[in-house]
Parts: structure tokens; C-alpha cells; sequence
């Protein structure tokens, strides 16, 4: 039987360090090889159907970290949204972004609404990049603008449900039906916890340089002999 594709996979892209580290290679070139991986892997993904792929590509504890290692990853990303800009619009791929947009660097900024721009019109699927992001503080962002539109008459306090609160996440996505999270790591780690309610969790021990098309051909596999029942008995 063939299989089917979720509407809505999300990736938490681990393991790259210590993948780097396991070849005697400096850890941040492990960064480097998962860019090159995720750059070849979403269009694939949605290629074969799925309308939205959301990755965790930087957390807002991800600055933590050493200056090098973020100030590294913010150059990646400025290359990679100019230099990949025009590849995702010939894919007919649309670039999102999740996450909040205070501190990150202004060029990082400028490459992001690049990109968005770029792509806006694009209709073959969603790349959502969750870049400066938390599952929670984007629930308590949310929740501070729906107060706001509450204040002012937009919305009845009455009409407020779990499927009004996607419009007041980061973007209005569709629930997620498939995480992947590579490494053999088994952790959420405040990833899109609202959009997460009802996936299905997939946790390969392979990282994330070496999540190839075939290993993604695995998690769907997985998916496909799991048998959703969204809190009900089995018909």
C-alpha cells in the first residue's frame, strides 16, 4: 500500500555538533553539513505532498551559547536565505518564519524578509523556519494579543476555543501530525507545544547531517503503521 504524507511534519534538527564531533571536525562545521541537508531534505518533503514543514532551526535559549557558535549561525543564516532564495521560488516553496524578531541581528532580519518576500506568492507548499523560537512564549505572545483584541471589541470573550487560538500563534498553521526529532535525543524541547497536542512523535538515533531522504522515508513508513485515534476508541 502506498503511503501517505502528513499534512504537517515538523523536524527538530539535533545532533549536528555532536555529528561534527564524532569526525574530528570542529563543532560548528556540523551546523554547516545540517544547513547543506535541510536545504536538499525540504524540498523533498513537500515534493511528495506535505503542505507545511516546520523546523527548529534556533531556539530563544540557543543564545546562550557561546558568541562564536550564534554569531556563526546567524552569518549561516544570512547566506543561506539570500543564496537559497531563488532555489525555493523555483521550487514554488513559500519561507515563513516563527519566532520573535527582537534580538536578532538586523541583517538577519533583512535576509528573512528577503526570502519571505521573495516567496510569498508560492503555492506548492509552506517551509515554516522557527528561527529565535519558544513553544511557550509563543503561546504567552499569543495569548497577549488575543487579550488585546478582546480590549477592543475584535473578539468575544465568549467565542475563544483551541481552534481560535491558531490564528494567534506565530503563523496560522494546521496542527502537526508528524515531529521528527533526530539524535535519539526524546525531548520537545518547547517546540511548537500548542501545534503538537495530537502528533505523532518519531525519534531516530541517526543525526541530523545524516537524516537523508531515505531515513525521512523510514519516519514515514513509522507514521503509516501508527493508527491515530485523536483521544477515541478504536472504530
Amino acid at each position: 500500500m502506498e503511503n501517505y504524507y502528513p499534512k504537517h511534519v515538523a523536524i527538530i534538527l539535533d545532533g549536528n555538533r555532536r555529528w561534527a564531533k564524532e569526525r574530528g571536525l570542529p563543532s560548528l562545521k556540523g551546523h554547516q553539513k545540517g544547513f547543506e541537508n535541510i536545504r536538499d531534505l525540504a524540498p523533498y518533503i513537500i515534493n511528495k505532498g506535505t503542505e507545511v514543514l516546520s523546523v527548529f532551526a534556533f531556539s530563544t535559549e540557543n543564545f546562550k551559547r557561546s558568541d562564536e557558535e550564534v554569531n556563526y549561525l546567524m552569518d549561516l543564516f544570512v547566506k543561506w536565505f539570500h543564496k537559497e532564495s531563488e532555489k525555493m521560488h523555483k521550487e514554488d516553496i513559500k519561507i515563513i518564519f516563527s519566532g520573535r524578531r527582537e534580538p536578532l541581528r538586523e541583517d538577519v532580519l533583512e535576509a528573512m524578509d528577503y526570502i519571505t518576500e521573495k516567496t510569498k506568492d508560492n503555492k506548492k507548499g509552506i517551509f515554516n523556519v522557527c528561527l529565535n523560537y519558544g513553544g511557550r512564549q509563543e503561546i504567552a505572545d499569543g495569548a497577549k494579543r488575543l487579550c488585546e483584541d478582546v480590549k477592543n471589541g475584535k473578539v468575544d470573550i465568549d467565542d475563544i476555543n483551541d481552534d481560535l487560538m491558531y490564528k494567534y500563534m506565530y503563523q496560522e498553521l494546521p496542527p502537526i501530525d508528524l515531529l521528527i526529532r533526530t539524535s535519539g535525543e526524546k525531548r520537545l524541547s518547547n517546540f511548537m507545544l500548542y501545534e503538537l497536542s495530537y502528533a505523532e512523535l518519531y525519534f531516530p538515533d541517526v543525526y541530523f547531517p545524516d537524516f537523508s531522504k531515505e531515513e525521512y522515508e523510514k519516519a514515514i513508513a513509522e507514521f503509516n503503521k501508527r493508527e491515530r485515534r485523536f483521544g477515541g476508541n478504536k472504530k
